[in-house]
């Protein structure tokens, strides 16, 4: 009793202190020093030019009052490009989500073979590596400006990113109902289509949802360096400095987006 009315009067007086994210106070103070150092090394080797930093602000306040209010008066050339642009886009996931099946299920370490697994996973690293832009870039110095260099690109792109949550959602799937197809001599083939596919297919229909909706915006990037669709439009606008008629198709895309997002997020409910 006397020893708890010690520790008692001991804690009276003192107050609780939320613990350190790093424990130890060398290496927390050492990443202060290493994150203090790296900034000013970055910050004072980056080329800003200041002087035409300060003369761009009044130049970009003309660009944002010239693009007031938008202009909608080109309709025509507004429904090429977009009509381009949905068109790259559905026909890119199309083809990315069907080549995207086979990939998944040779890098899914739980039903792929190690070399083939191996394979599959370097089909994936090789598809995510890049930004859509620079494989634009690549499709159209290759096969030349149009939309064959956007299905291309956004076809690769759709490979990377759907194989990829594909073969792990493979790889946690519920081992028992492949055993049941084993059990009964299925093949390889049959344990896929029955054991496999049906417990990822809500995750690869809700995926390809996703896909087609960023196709939709990326569609609109790889534009700008000639893939096609809207972009080419938008580009072709601010180099004439027709910023109201940049800013509507900005507005349209957003516009876009926001209808694909509900239309995506309403098929996701209905399938679960």
């Amino acid at each position: 009793m006397s020893q708890l009315k010690a520790d008692s009067a001991m804690t009276v007086g003192r107050m609780w202190k939320k613990p350190h994210f790093i424990a130890n106070p060398w290496l927390r103070y050492g990443l202060i020093v290493v994150t203090l150092v790296y900034l000013y090394w970055a910050f004072s080797t980056l080329p800003f030019n200041w002087t035409r930093i300060s003369e761009g602000l009044p130049r970009a306040a003309r660009i944002f009052g010239g693009a007031f209010p938008p202009s909608f008066e080109r309709g025509g050339l507004l429904w090429t490009g977009f009509k381009e642009s949905f068109q790259i886009a559905f026909l890119a996931t199309l083809l990315g989500v069907f080549l995207s099946v086979p990939i998944a299920v040779m890098a899914a370490k739980n039903v792929a073979p190690k070399p083939i697994y191996l394979l599959g996973r370097g089909i994936i690293i090789v598809s995510r590596s890049f930004h859509p832009v620079i494989v634009a870039i690549l499709f159209v110095a290759a096969v030349g400006f149009g939309p064959l260099a956007g299905i291309l690109t956004l076809t690769l792109y759709s490979i990377g990113f759907v194989a990829k949550l594909l073969a792990e959602e493979i790889e946690e799937i519920d081992w028992g109902q492949v055993e049941a197809m084993r059990s009964v001599g299925a093949g390889y083939l049959k344990m896929l289509v029955y054991g496999v596919f049906p417990q990822i297919m809500p995750r690869q229909i809700g995926l390809s949802m996703y896909q087609l909706d960023s196709n939709l915006r990326a569609s609109a990037v790889v534009g700008i360096v000639g893939a096609g669709g809207i972009g080419g439009t938008l580009m072709n606008a601010f180099g004439r400095y027709d910023y109201d008629f940049a800013f509507a198709i900005l507005l349209l895309i957003i516009g876009i987006i926001l209808i694909s997002e509900g239309v995506s997020g309403w098929v996701r409910k209905k399938i679960w």
